[in-house]
């Protein structure tokens, strides 16, 4: 009797501590669990209480707990940026996004897309967004395509509006008057 209510003590135990083990891994590890996760998201962000983006995106996590906190966007991202007047004065969609907070610099990647207010068409499949230096930028190919030219390359900065930029290494077909 005595050696059943050891065993049964033994066995009792060891499933608590393999127990208690398992949630506190589960909680230990909250740096690479999300805070947020959401679905179909369409949000507003502003600045000193002007509306500054909206941002729509099928999946959206947010890793707060990270050491360098981050949201990512796996099943892309639809991104409008707004002048005071908040009008749409730039557009930027990708299949992947991923926007490091502290640093507040975006990565997108695959079909990235983006249009200008003077109508120009950007597509590249790997696109920077510097917030903080108010610059986007790339060493991937470039197609920019304008109303009267396609310009393309490899390489490419601008500041945020898309207004002012170069292309580093540029080819394309250029009208010329006669």
């Amino acid at each position: 009797m005595l050696m059943v209510l050891l065993v049964l003590l033994c066995v009792l135990s060891a499933c608590t501590k393999k127990d208690v083990r398992h949630r506190a891994g589960a909680i230990a590890d909250r740096a690479a669990m999300p805070a947020l996760e959401g679905m179909d998201v369409t949000t507003l962000i502003s600045d000193s209480g002007v509306t500054r983006y909206r941002i729509k995106a099928k999946r959206w996590l947010v890793f707060d707990k990270a050491d360098t906190p981050y949201w990512e966007f796996p099943e892309g991202i639809y991104l409008e940026k707004f002048n005071i007047y908040l009008e749409a004065d730039a557009t930027v969609e990708a299949d992947y996004a991923y926007y490091n907070e502290p640093a507040q610099r975006w990565t997108l990647i695959g079909n990235v897309q983006a249009m200008n207010l003077e109508g120009e068409k950007f597509e590249t499949p790997l696109l920077y967004w510097d917030q903080k230096a108010e610059s986007v930028y790339s060493d991937s190919s470039i197609t920019i395509t304008r109303e009267t030219s396609i310009i393309k390359g490899v390489g490419f900065q601008s500041n945020q509006e898309m207004t002012h930029y170069t292309i580093q290494y540029p080819t394309g077909v250029f009208p010329i008057k006669e």
